[in-house]
């Protein structure tokens, strides 16, 4: 069901809040409570769409999928009310995902696991590793999918350019100035 959903979502340039580690903490904890639903559901048998195999693109590390996870939660994705995370938006990525996956998409944004210079400003000077650790532990994530967090967050990373380009040479769009 399509609905709008009252609060705040960040817009770029991101608002100073998004740096407030409790409202960080807060998104652990949605994304946690949507996947608890989400695998309960598990994978359907049919209509999954298959994901583009560029050539030289890395196989997959980590745990099976077991559920369709959200796969992009940006601040931008993110609705607020008081403070705290009250809902996910914008489901576009959805695909199987096993919860090592997912909390490797939330470090990429809250923590946030990328190179101080390609940080919105906002979190520019955050200590990544330990908002890593504050979001690891508000999702939840079981002692051994953290063993496989890095292995998994690096291989996205490795993934994620094959995919953009090939995404780049055959939609265009916006893609190539990404590629």
């Amino acid at each position: 069901m399509l609905t709008f959903v009252e609060g705040d979502v960040a817009t770029r340039p991101w608002p100073e809040w998004v740096a407030d580690p409790d409202r960080a903490i807060s998104v652990g904890v949605l994304l946690r409570a949507l996947d608890d639903v989400m695998v309960a559901w598990g994978l359907p048998t049919d209509g999954i769409v298959k994901e583009l195999t560029p050539a030289g693109i890395p196989a997959a590390v980590g745990p099976d999928p077991t559920f369709i996870g959200h796969r992009d939660v940006t601040p931008e994705n993110v609705v607020f009310r008081e403070g705290r995370a009250v809902a996910l938006i914008d489901f576009d990525l959805l695909k199987p995902s096993s919860r090592v996956d997912e909390v490797c998409n939330l470090l990429l944004w809250w923590a946030p696991l990328m190179p101080p210079k390609d940080r919105e400003a906002v979190l520019r000077d955050q200590d990544a590793i330990a908002r890593a650790a504050l979001l690891v532990n508000a999702y939840g994530l079981a002692p051994h999918d953290r063993a496989c967090v890095v292995d998994v967050a690096l291989n996205s990373a490795d993934r994620t350019w094959f995919l953009m380009r090939a995404r780049a040479s055959r939609f265009g769009g916006g893609w190539p100035a990404l590629a």
